[in-house]
């Protein structure tokens, strides 16, 4: 068994969907909804794919009941709201989100309220489509949860709706979905399962080929299916310390969410460090190079941006931020208090220098870190 030698006792959970993987799979989409017995969908999107959309329910015909492009970062209560009662008036059976991590939010804000299943079709790497994670966000706050009800019953991975994603975006996309395998390689509840996804989503990634091309459908696949794995990783374990923060950010400061993701992580996996050398060691064997430094230096050479300041932030807001992630506990392999957390945002404010943190020695070898 390679490096997972030595297994140690875990539980895994597989979650119950299904996936279609490959260029031109949207085609299939109406034979999906037959064969899942769904007949009446609502097709939500943002107000920029609303042209995606409307081709979305040319292509499913009669079995869509409208098109609500209304979905926003974050998912403002008031925006679920308003897509739960387009459900309801258009006699909705079932919701089909396309777009990213909005647009599978906002549908299962729907599913949450009224159990409609959901029918992803990703055209980013947002991973929401894999879980049954759900968040809305309601006076600057920002509310998560777990529930069955939200995980998607299908999702049709076609890399040919990314091809229109902007490098830039491709990037940080990409790099949000890393996170879900960096966080998953050290989760309480990670199994060697888990850890292979993991390990695996970030080797398949062909980030730099899109970059370089961004016509390439091969780098395209294969950046898609290391997102569906990330994804994958991301709904089998929990969030750490990084996905609080990020939450907790864009709540507050309504930053774009895949940015954060791309400016905290490395910084996150530096005071871990110490205390999940197996999960830097698997980020390093996928990245060509240690981590987390391998993270940092991926967002360099790409262009993408490397500090909160960048995106908007103020430096006196990440008080009050530090203040309310530390109010709510949650799973981290290094215990965190309310300064390390407000020290950690101000260096991620300033896009300062990683400093790996030491800590206590690491779990046997062989289980999840």
């Amino acid at each position: 068994m390679g490096q997972y030698s030595g297994v140690t006792a875990f539980r895994y959970r597989a979650l119950p969907m299904r996936v279609l993987f490959g260029p031109g799979r949207l085609a299939e989409l109406p034979a999906e909804l037959d064969e899942l017995g769904l007949s009446r969908a609502l097709v939500v999107s943002t107000p920029g794919h609303r042209e995606l959309g409307d081709r979305v329910a040319a292509l499913i015909g009669d079995r869509a009941a409208g098109v609500h492009a209304r979905a926003v970062m974050h998912v403002p209560s008031e925006v679920a709201d308003a897509a739960v009662t387009a459900a309801r008036e258009a006699e909705a059976d079932c919701c089909v989100a396309v777009g990213g991590g909005s647009t599978v939010g906002l549908a299962k804000a729907v599913a949450l309220a009224d159990g409609l299943p959901v029918v992803a079709v990703p055209t980013t790497y947002a991973g929401s489509e894999m879980t049954p994670v759900w968040g809305t966000t309601e006076g600057g706050v920002k509310r998560t949860g777990r529930d069955p009800r939200v995980l998607p019953v299908s999702v049709v991975y076609d890399p040919e709706l990314t091809l229109t994603m902007p490098p830039e975006l491709s990037v940080v996309s990409a790099i949000n979905a890393l996170a879900h395998s960096a966080e998953a390689l050290y989760a309480p509840d990670g199994s060697p399962i888990v850890s292979v996804m993991a390990e695996e989503s970030a080797l398949a990634a062909g980030l730099p080929r899109v970059v370089k091309d961004p016509t390439d459908v091969d780098g395209r696949s294969d950046t898609l299916y290391g997102a569906w794995l990330a994804g994958a990783c991301l709904g089998a374990t929990t969030m750490g310390l990084h996905h609080k923060l990020c939450h907790t950010l864009g709540g507050a400061l309504n930053l774009p969410h895949a940015p954060t993701h791309t400016v905290v992580l490395p910084y996150v996996l530096a005071f871990n460090a110490g205390r999940a050398p197996d999960a830097m060691a698997a980020l390093g064997r996928a990245l060509g190079r240690p981590a987390p430094g391998a993270v940092r230096d991926l967002a360099v050479s790409l262009g993408a941006p490397t500090s909160l300041r960048e995106l908007g932030a103020a430096r006196e807001d990440m008080a009050g931020v530090a203040a309310t992630a530390a109010a709510s506990p949650y799973g981290n392999p290094r215990p965190t208090d309310e300064g390390q957390i407000a020290d950690l945002l101000d260096r991620a404010w300033a896009g300062a220098e990683l400093e790996t943190g030491r800590s206590p020695a690491p779990r046997r070898a062989g289980r999840a870190q």
